[in-house]
């Protein structure tokens, strides 16, 4: 059957090409030594360093135990990733080796790319290392260990939510232009789902929601978004600061340990992380506290040297 010519004369307009499939190379390149997958950064003096607190933690954990040599990609988007998020790391393992594991998954014969949960017990295996013969997980006493439990609740509480609000600049442009209180909407912001999802977790009381007219009762549409007090959210974060510059003193690592641990690489990736903020407030408060500054800068040093560009 013939195409109707005025049809045939519109679908002209829009032409339909095709190309020949593209095929994977048959030439793998070779694991040279375990290759981490991390957000990037736009610091241009630490470009090995991701921007993310979440991916920084783990290159600073694989630093601190130490580990060199590691390469790194910020070619890979978090949907690449196991389970959607990053970090990962490809590493290379025994070809007879049978791991079934959630969040291990097989690359080939010979290399499997890791889940972060999974980073220590590869650690730990790299080095030879029992954990059961570290009960302490390198603090220095038992008050030690169950102390950094509360520290690790301080940096991913309060702490986290001041920097959450120092990387959305549209959210505090919104607040400039639109709110006459000192108060933070989260409700027009193209990433307003995952902000609000992760304020409601981490401040304390929750936020309260969006009001206006789906506040008033009997509405046919329910409260939406949520409203961030900024002044209560940047206070508890200058207490945080405030005693984390306390407790590390002029010690080499907090809690008085001999060694780094996990609270360590955990305190780095956030100071790094509110070093590079474009917010002066949140990165004001930490630039007055002396002792952290050049701690972060003493470790940044030493985390940097374990990563190199992939070949």
């Amino acid at each position: 059957m013939q195409i109707p010519q005025p049809l045939s004369s519109l679908f002209a307009h829009f032409p339909l090409y095709t190309w020949p499939p593209i095929y994977p190379s048959s030439v793998k390149a070779q694991l040279t030594s375990p290759t981490i997958w991390i957000n990037p950064s736009s610091d241009p003096d630490s470009p090995l360093l991701s921007g993310d607190v979440e991916c920084l933690k783990w290159q600073a954990y694989l630093a601190l135990r130490g580990l060199n040599n590691v390469q790194v990609r910020t070619d890979i988007h978090p949907e690449g990733a196991i389970d959607g998020r990053l970090p990962n790391i490809h590493v290379a393992l025994p070809e007879k080796s049978e791991i079934r594991i959630l969040g291990v998954v097989a690359v080939d014969s010979s290399t499997h790319l890791l889940s972060a949960h999974h980073i220590p017990g590869w650690v730990d295996a790299q080095l030879n290392h029992n954990p059961l013969d570290v009960p302490l997980e390198g603090y220095k006493d038992e008050a030690a260990r169950d102390e950094s439990r509360a520290w690790v609740s301080l940096l991913e509480g309060s702490i986290h939510a001041a920097l959450i609000m120092s990387t959305q600049p549209t959210l505090l442009s919104s607040l400039t232009s639109f709110l006459s209180s000192p108060t933070l909407s989260l409700a027009s912001s193209p990433a307003a789902p995952a902000i609000t999802s992760q304020l409601r977790s981490l401040l304390v009381p929750p936020p309260p929601p969006q009001t206006g007219l789906t506040s008033i009762p009997f509405s046919l549409f329910p409260p939406w978004g949520v409203r961030v007090h900024k002044e209560s959210v940047m206070a508890k974060y200058s207490e945080a600061v405030s005693a984390l510059s306390e407790r590390l003193g002029t010690d080499k690592w907090f809690l008085g340990s001999d060694s780094p641990t996990p609270l360590d690489a955990l305190a780095f990736a956030y100071l790094h992380c509110i070093l590079l903020t474009s917010d002066p407030s949140i990165r004001t408060e930490l630039t007055k506290r002396v002792n952290l500054v050049a701690w972060e800068w003493k470790v940044r040093g030493m985390v940097r040297a374990a990563f190199v560009r992939e070949l």
